[in-house]
């Protein structure tokens, strides 16, 4: 008796129909409704866990915002996976995550929500990417103390041999982390024990404890959904890591809006969530809330092309567009700049070319005499998100016009960058502003205009 699929035997025609049935079934299991019931499931998982450890919700970005409410979120942090993968493991000094560490100060830890495809128990990110950020912060906060310099890893998921060699790169993450001069003061103030990773899983056995860590400052990896095994047909609608791949199915959903109206879409017959869902996405888009402008340095401010009103008339504007436009019409006034770079990576790509006008431009504008004596300089950079190509503008401005205290100075003499200055101004950049997210491209096209 055959007992897999792979073994039975059909007539040509049979089997075509039968593997359309197949491919039919997986599709409908694969619902937009089996993925939102799969991230609320989960989601209750996750509000036990809190429940249990009395410490606060952090999402990692960007699956963890999908399994914590909007009212129960604390914060986000940016810990790659694939900073974590075999034989690449790295601390980052772009994804610093150093706005953790007034959560953790302050709540005595944290719980860090991540979700994981089917297969895997753990992700990557917080089975190894958290483990090397809390070794190598150990190292630089608690440099006098050896013992908190150790490593931990979850041994049902690393191995003693990958466990000894991440470790045998920890010197050089630390080294990174110092060549980067951050003042890591205020955290050592606040942060009187070691960070330690925990690892929660839905496997885990949840006790409620109001247990305060003697010994360490708990930094719990909580993976939010459960581990599937078989085919996600198996599960009866289960979905492992539903919120892990939502650009290709969410339609534009995104969690804050899947949780202001959560009962209303799981309550919607399948065939008409797609049309639900764009109503409520394009409803969102007509009345959300912007964040303000983001200072980076002194007198640079990153914000979204939704913010079109500067605070004064004095400020310099460079709005980056979507649209690609000649460079000859992107000067419109001594004092507003509209950039034309095409979208996404081609908009990275150009960005190379268009940075020496930029350039160009912001050095006529921070040498013209202020009109009254109360003006400040201040400069305004506007992209889609406030998050890319902004932050790529204002990283090679940083560079190129400002000393290493963020502050302009017309007799410095002319700029020999490397990238480890680069990545110093970088760093800078993201810890005033975590939530930035340049892309490689954005910041491959910085590295070529500063050094040529």
């Amino acid at each position: 008796m055959a007992t897999t699929t792979s073994e039975l035997i059909f007539s040509p025609q049979a089997n075509h129909n039968f593997s359309r049935i197949l491919g039919d079934l997986k599709r409908a299991n694969l619902s937009i409704t089996n993925r939102l019931r799969s991230i609320r499931e989960d989601a209750g998982f996750v509000a036990e866990v809190a429940d249990a450890f009395s410490r606060p919700l952090v999402a990692n970005e960007r699956c963890g915002s999908w399994y914590i409410p909007l009212e129960k979120k604390a914060g986000s942090a940016y810990f790659k996976s694939t900073d974590g993968h075999t034989g690449q493991w790295r601390f980052s000094t772009r994804r610093l995550n150093l706005n953790l560490l007034d959560i953790i100060g302050n709540n005595d830890g944290c719980i860090v929500v991540d979700s994981t495809r089917r297969g895997k128990r753990i992700p990557d990110a917080l089975s190894k990417t958290v483990s090397i950020w809390c070794c190598v912060l150990n190292h630089i906060l608690f440099p006098e103390n050896p013992a908190f310099h150790e490593l931990y890893t979850p041994p049902n998921a690393v191995s003693e041999s990958e466990h000894a060699q991440i470790q045998s790169r920890i010197p050089e993450h630390v080294a990174s982390l110092k060549a980067l001069d951050i003042d890591l003061g205020p955290y050592r103030q606040r942060l009187k024990k070691p960070l330690r990773p925990i690892w929660v899983t839905q496997e885990s056995h949840l006790v409620p404890t109001d247990q305060i860590f003697e010994d360490f400052h708990p930094v719990i990896c909580c993976t939010s959904s459960r581990r599937v095994l078989g085919g996600e047909m198996s599960e009866g609608g289960y979905i492992q890591g539903a919120g892990d791949d939502t650009e290709n199915w969410a339609l534009g959903l995104t969690p804050p809006v899947f949780w202001r109206h959560a009962d209303t879409l799981l309550s919607t017959p399948e065939p008409d969530l797609p049309d639900l869902v764009r109503s409520l996405v394009a409803e969102n888009v007509a009345t959300i809330d912007t964040p303000g402008p983001k200072q980076v340095a002194p007198c640079l401010f990153v914000r979204p092309l939704s913010q079109t009103t500067p605070p004064s008339p004095s400020t310099c504007t460079i709005s980056i567009h979507s649209k690609t436009t000649d460079p000859s019409s992107w000067v419109k006034s001594p004092l507003l700049m509209e950039v034309g770079l095409g979208k996404a990576k081609l908009a990275s790509r150009n960005l190379r070319l268009a940075l020496p006008n930029i350039s160009d431009f912001v050095q006529r504008y921070l040498e013209r005499k202020p009109e009254t004596d109360s003006e400040r300089k201040q400069i305004w950079i506007a992209c889609e998100t406030g998050k890319d190509i902004s932050i790529g503008v204002a990283l090679a401005l940083l560079c190129q016009h400002f000393d290493a205290q963020g502050n302009y100075g017309s007799g410095l003499p002319p700029p020999n960058h490397n990238k480890s200055d680069i990545r110093v101004k970088l760093s800078r950049i993201m810890t005033n502003f975590p939530e930035a997210n340049p892309s490689r491209a954005t910041l491959q096209s910085v590295n070529s205009f500063l050094m040529g």
